[in-house]
């Protein structure tokens, strides 16, 4: 049976003198030219109408990873996207409720797989710009800018750019992809050569047509798990 997240440390403080474990998921997408992460309003004293990531505890049956599976699909409607374990968050007080360490989590969804939903506990949910968040609960800014700096590293040398792309996306969009969350521009010609030359991706038979400058080549990744690789 479920039981409020406040009577259930409740009761746990009573039987134990232990830290109990929770799991935060920083969701990141790219729109509009600019890297954005998913916030849900609180309202539950005493962050009424703060903002905070999508997270709870873990439940007694399930395992970390489990649980910050179950947190992208109940509070966010998400399923079968990217996701990293990203950093044990523990300081002493983090928690007003009581002595919670979380083991937080980042995920990466494709623009075009935003379907959200927010549920009865929370008053809503909205993507918000990295750069410009709105007060967060707990330690949450820290662990948005720790997804973010992750993310931005691993940009380097692996293919995680994949999870953040539609199927197909033509090489200008893919470079403004990283351009975007690494927040700086890259030479044209040296990035392509480079994507072409390590064959990260292959050509998928298609252009985009239908806008004033001439059609575009489409392109596809050549592979769709995380794999290391020199890009940058």
């Amino acid at each position: 049976m479920c039981i409020s997240y406040t009577k259930y440390m409740a009761k746990v403080a009573r039987k134990y003198k232990f830290a109990v474990i929770a799991s935060d998921v920083v969701m990141l997408t790219v729109r509009d030219g600019k890297l954005e992460v998913l916030c849900i309003q609180m309202q539950k004293a005493p962050f009424i109408g703060k903002w905070a990531v999508p997270g709870g505890l873990v439940q007694p049956t399930e395992s970390v990873d489990e649980a910050a599976h179950r947190i992208l699909a109940e509070k966010a409607g998400i399923h079968g996207v990217y996701l990293e374990q990203l950093y044990t968050f523990g300081k002493v007080r983090r928690d007003p409720f009581g002595r919670v360490v979380s083991v937080a989590y980042f995920a990466l969804v494709p623009s075009d797989a935003l379907r959200l939903k927010t549920t009865k506990e929370y008053k809503d949910v909205q993507w918000f710009p990295v750069k410009k968040l709105p007060g967060l609960a707990y330690d949450h800014a820290d662990i948005v800018a720790t997804a973010v700096q992750r993310l931005q590293a691993k940009l380097g040398y692996t293919n995680i750019v994949y999870s953040l792309l539609p199927k197909t996306f033509t090489l200008s969009e893919l470079q403004g992809m990283y351009e975007t969350i690494l927040g700086k521009t890259l030479d044209k010609r040296n990035f392509r050569k480079k994507v072409i030359g390590l064959k990260l991706v292959k050509p998928a038979g298609e252009q985009r047509k239908g806008q004033a400058s001439r059609p575009a080549e489409l392109y596809r990744f050549a592979a769709t798990e995380l794999k290391k690789v020199e890009i940058l």
